[in-house]
């Protein structure tokens, strides 16, 4: 590709909008690994409505010679499959974005450019030829290779009949001869620097991640109700499953997925349920369950905006609360949340382990933005040896809920050994036989309580990024991390840094100190009323300066959120 041109932008932002149905991540899908073959880093990212045909959907293509891995505003080159998707897009389009499509008009101050999609569909062969036109059409106008496209959309269409590959392999070179075309007119001038080697890495969306986290953590079992935007790990898991020893139920609804999952833990099994919110609501009976009979559990919830359906297709944090006070009754629990993909795999790996030493329900908390996204991924670490199951082979007069300095009973399960493995959902005693001892009642009490102090012990740090003497400081959590590192790194301020918790509860004890050291707190969340930061008020007393919050359904900008922190330091330098 021509290095000539653009030579002070590091990365190429692409956008492809049209309705549902159209093809747009068909497109996208080829052009990740057409750009990943010659060498680039690829970030995609995807916004969509809820209809299986029709709307306005959008997918950002981030490419660049150095990592690229956040949502951003910046739009350089754009292909609308309808016009629709021009004033969904809005602001993202700006004077200097060039906007392809059919019949496209702008204003004079606009890089509007009519390219006939449907007319060149026609002679490839069917309207249907219409996303792989556009592909050609962006190849074109960035001097890509032929041979990697062509490569690429063979591998794409491997499945297909012959006549599918070839006339696909000509409507991408129809594509690519208008858009060298449009480049040699000079009608679009946009390339990236040259890159001399193809990516050897993974390219992950947080689907993926979470899903090969669970099987590194030694899942065997998985039960759970199809919830957008969960059901990728479900369908990832299943499409897998044999090879990996997985037992996939569909259930009938998400409270019998849960119950399931305790089933499988209390058989010797590492269980395991991906939903959304309202698909979690309705398995708060079993994470109560869970917490009495002390049944280790893994949930993952992929949120999205509620409350009720809300906006399903959508992005939010808003279900902290819900997660964290799930359940009726006072019991422990873990709470994990992942910013990008290389936590989502560990922390999903460590949920198991986790929940398996505590006995207690560990939920991972996602969203559809990181879900849906694609990252490149240089390394995922699997533990060199085997997991080790936290079960004991029970001898006679084995007590389940022994009482425990650190409150973990030794855990056994059914015909593994020869004593007798007692459980109820009632208040028990050691032996798991109901009781209304109101004294064994407090012991037990306790005693679960008593694993917050295990499990405060192993929290995992919360990461700094910037200045290590930094007065100003932005903290967030879960998916917010690449987008909140790129804005901060970009604004290159000595006073200005950002702590991100991959551990939501119980809170790393480690980054109190540093929190409350800094001046001036940033909040930053994904929700309307700050529920992190309301968490750690509580539990360390943080008072907040400023707060940052998005609850519109997309995920935050680079652009947005290096435009709020340039207002809040403008406040605070008059200060």
């Amino acid at each position: 590709m021509d290095a000539n041109r653009n030579p002070q932008r590091s990365d190429l932002a692409i956008v492809l909008a049209g309705e549902a149905g159209q093809g747009v991540q068909a497109v996208e899908s080829l052009l990740t690994e057409a750009f990943r073959q010659e060498g680039y880093h690829v970030f995609a990212g995807q916004e969509f409505m809820s209809r299986i045909r029709g709307g306005s959907n959008s997918t950002l293509l981030r490419v660049g010679s150095q990592p690229v891995r956040a949502w951003s505003d910046r739009t350089d080159l754009c292909i609308v499959f309808d016009e629709k998707a021009i004033g969904h897009l809005g602001k993202r389009l700006t004077p200097e974005t060039f906007v392809l499509g059919d019949g496209v008009e702008g204003t004079s101050d606009q890089r509007f450019i009519d390219v006939p999609l449907a007319k060149l569909a026609t002679s490839a062969g069917g309207r249907i030829f219409v996303n792989t036109i556009a592909a050609g059409i962006l190849w074109g106008i960035l001097d890509g290779p032929k041979e990697t496209i062509e490569v690429v959309i063979k591998r794409f269409f491997v499945r297909k009949p012959s006549e599918i590959i070839d006339k696909n392999l000509a409507a991408v070179r129809i594509g690519m001869e208008l858009g060298r075309e449009l480049q040699r007119a000079g009608k679009v001038s946009l390339a990236l620097p040259p890159r001399s080697k193809p990516r050897q890495d993974l390219h992950l969306t947080g689907t993926e991640a979470i899903a090969l986290g669970a099987m590194a953590g030694g899942c065997n079992f998985v039960s759970s109700y199809p919830m957008s935007p969960s059901t990728g790990v479900l369908t990832f898991l299943a499409r897998h499953g044999r090879d990996f020893g997985i037992i996939v139920e569909q259930a009938e609804d998400e409270i019998s997925a849960a119950n399931m999952v305790l089933g499988a833990w209390y058989a010797g099994a590492r269980g395991f349920a991906t939903t959304s919110g309202g698909g979690f609501a309705l398995m708060t009976e079993a994470v109560s369950l869970a917490g009495i009979t002390e049944t280790p559990m893994v949930i993952h919830l992929a949120q999205r905006p509620g409350p009720a359906t809300g906006l399903p297709t959508r992005t939010e944090q808003g279900d902290l609360n819900l997660a964290l006070y799930a359940g009726h009754g006072e019991f422990p629990r873990a709470l994990l949340a992942p910013g990008n993909p290389e936590q989502a795999f560990s922390l999903a790996a460590s949920a198991f382990h986790l929940a398996d030493a505590h006995q207690v329900p560990v939920i991972i908390l996602t969203d559809q933005y990181l879900m849906d996204s694609g990252y490149d991924v240089e390394n995922l670490t699997v533990a060199d040896t085997p997991f080790e199951a936290a079960i004991v082979k029970t001898a006679p007069g084995y007590r389940r809920y022994a009482l425990m300095e650190s409150g973990i009973s030794p855990r056994g399960i059914p015909g593994w050994g020869e004593g007798l493995v007692g459980v109820d959902s009632d208040e028990h005693d050691e032996d798991g036989h109901m009781t209304e001892d109101l004294d064994m009642r407090v012991q037990m009490v306790n005693k679960r309580l008593r694993k917050l102090t295990a499990l405060t012990k192993s929290a995992l740090p919360a990461e700094w990024i910037g200045p290590e003497n930094a007065r100003n400081l932005v903290v967030c959590w879960g998916s917010t991390l690449e987008i909140v590192r790129e804005a901060v790194t970009g604004l290159s301020r000595e006073d200005l840094a950002v702590l991100h918790f991959q551990q939501v509860f119980p809170l790393p004890e480690e980054a109190r100190e540093r929190l409350l050291k800094a001046d001036n707190r940033i909040l930053l969340e994904g929700n309307a009323t700050g529920q992190f930061g309301g968490l750690l008020k509580q539990h360390w007393g943080v008072d907040w300066q400023h707060r940052i919050l998005k609850y519109n359904g997309l995920p935050f900008s680079i652009e947005e959120v290096q435009a709020a922190l340039q207002k809040i330091m403008e406040k605070e330098g008059r200060r």
